[in-house]
């Protein structure tokens, strides 16, 4: 007799504990679905060839034609010389911008700072201006006011028209000046962040360097106006790429193209379900009437106060930075190191002639201020990485290579000997060049991100507006005064050790490093652990997403 087989399960009797497993695995998948879609929609169109190598090349050429620019107008080539006469009363008619115009060593002097006022005005608007506009689309903006300005230089026929041409100039530079920074902070690998901010800012005394080149070559064996006219010419592609190439998104910043789609998306759902139509200058929205001049009224009232709402903001953001003790001795800081870098850039040159008669003071000064530019500014970004780039021992090499710098800088000045004074110069060069990279490590790092970009932008305006602007007109001044470029020289280098100080204080204060508080607090753990840089250079990010 057979013994009866044992029931076979069917699907509707499956053990309860295979039910719950199963339950469990689809509970699990959701929100890993959900969560892969909205990462989908949400992220940014990622650009087709771009890598974040290829980002800092394309910033650093474009920051070295920004300084090329100011090298250029303070070269003896392009800025001159103004009319002189000898005692027999022999005159020597002058050259350049300040000898075609009749300028005084002050007009010379406010000519070079004019620019600085468009910065400064700009620079803060483009910043704001970040938190609902695409930051790359107003870099394209702003390269193209400067092109336009630059060249409209090569055309000035007085004083006052190319001095509105460096306020525009000044303008232009102002969105790159304030957003670059954060973009290569955010793609740069986490342990080269510093050296890759030192590569942006080795632009700046290169830059300035081969602008007394430039300027010398092209202004004496041409004309001044040719250099400025070069100078568009080299910007130009880079203005049009701005607006040409897929935009990136900012750290700290939601992507505002997909806002406006999904506000697009919103305002034809609502245009689709009623039933709207004109009735005798009314327009009639699921019913009922609403005038035209109602609708008129309610869009001005919704601009003002989104106006009133972006004052708001901005004064909110602005508090947040001014109660900060890290970014205000930070900033303090770099105020008084630029006065003298900025009084040294322009009248660097017509120092060197007058001191130790150099017969080419445009090239000596440039090539020295290129070689020590470089490796000044790379040496201080790749010291703070092996030091570890913390906000304090950001402080420690500031305070420590100013002072330092500072100090074979005025022993320089003491000297007699030309050749003497170009080696200890060159030393202090290569010291006080350092610290580029670890200041604008400083401001980047001790906000949160989405004050980045105003950070940069007050940290600009700051150090222009109490540094290098006044500098230029008030060492003219003291030179009218006491005229001796000498003791000029040695009061200016002075100042060095007053930066030197005050960074010196910021070893003592409490630092913390918040680029990724808002982030983290924005984003789920899983995201946060998985987040990757914006440029990926492995070219697969959408099989990621």
């Amino acid at each position: 007799m057979a013994s009866p087989s044992p029931p076979q399960p069917s699907s509707s009797t499956l053990p309860k504990e295979e039910e719950k497993e199963g339950s469990a695995q689809q509970s699990n998948a959701q929100p890993e679905v959900m969560a892969r879609s909205s990462a989908a929609k949400d992220s940014p169109p990622q650009p087709s060839w771009f890598n974040p190598k290829r980002l800092l090349i394309i910033f650093c050429v474009i920051n070295m034609i920004n300084y090329v620019d100011r090298g250029a107008i303070a070269s003896n080539g392009v800025n001159g010389s103004a009319k002189s006469c000898d005692d027999k009363g022999i005159c020597k008619s002058g050259s350049g911008i300040q000898g075609e115009f009749d300028l005084s060593n002050f007009e010379d002097g406010l000519l070079s700072s004019a620019f600085m006022v468009g910065l400064l005005v700009a620079s803060p608007i483009f910043a704001s201006l970040a938190k609902s506009h695409n930051p790359f689309r107003l870099i394209g903006v702003g390269l193209s006011v400067w092109t336009l300005a630059a060249a409209g230089c090569g055309f000035a026929f007085s004083f006052w028209f190319i001095a509105i041409c460096r306020m525009l100039v000044g303008v232009g530079e102002a969105s790159f000046i304030s957003l670059a920074a954060p973009f290569i902070d955010d793609n740069a690998p986490v342990s080269q962040k510093t050296a890759w901010l030192a590569m942006f800012y080795m632009c700046i005394p290169s830059g300035i360097a081969l602008g007394y080149v430039y300027g010398g070559v092209v202004g004496g064996s041409f004309n001044w106006r040719y250099a400025f006219w070069g100078e568009a010419i080299l910007m130009l592609p880079f203005a049009i790429f701005g607006f040409v190439v897929k935009p990136l998104q900012m750290k700290g910043f939601a992507y505002m193209e997909s806002k406006k789609a999904l506000t697009v998306e919103t305002v034809s759902a609502v245009t689709d379900d009623s039933e709207a139509s004109k009735l005798d200058g009314h327009v009639s929205v699921g019913g009922d009437g609403i005038s035209a001049d109602d609708l008129n009224k309610t869009s001005k009232s919704v601009g003002v106060h989104k106006i009133l709402n972006q004052f708001s903001r901005f004064a909110k953001d602005m508090k947040a930075l001014l109660v900060d003790k890290v970014y205000v001795i930070n900033v303090l800081g770099y105020i008084a190191y630029n006065f003298v870098i900025g009084a040294y850039s322009y009248w660097g040159p017509k120092a060197g002639y007058n001191i130790y008669h150099m017969k080419n003071a445009d090239m000596m000064f440039g090539g020295l201020t290129i070689v020590c530019g470089i490796l000044g500014t790379l040496a201080g970004g790749f010291v703070l990485d092996r030091m570890g780039a913390t906000i304090s021992h950001a402080f420690i090499l500031l305070s420590g290579a100013t002072f330092l710098g500072g100090i074979f800088c005025f022993v320089a000045f003491c000297l007699k000997s030309m050749y003497g004074f170009m080696v200890l110069f060159a030393v202090g060069e290569l010291l006080v060049f350092a610290t580029q990279a670890p200041v604008n490590y400083v401001c980047l790092h001790c906000v949160i991100p989405s004050l980045r970009p105003l950070s940069m932008a007050i940290s600009t305006v700051s150090i222009h507006i109490f540094g290098d602007v006044p500098s230029s007109p008030l060492v003219g001044i003291l030179q009218d005064h006491i005229n001796n470029w000498r003791s000029t020289a040695l009061i200016l280098t002075a100042i060095f050790f007053v930066a030197a100080g005050v960074w010196f204080v910021g070893v003592f204060l409490h630092s913390v490093d918040k680029s990724n508080y808002e982030s983290e607090s924005q984003a789920s753990p899983n995201t946060v652990a998985n987040r990757k840089p914006l440029l990926d250079g492995t070219g697969d990010e959408s099989s990621d997403v």
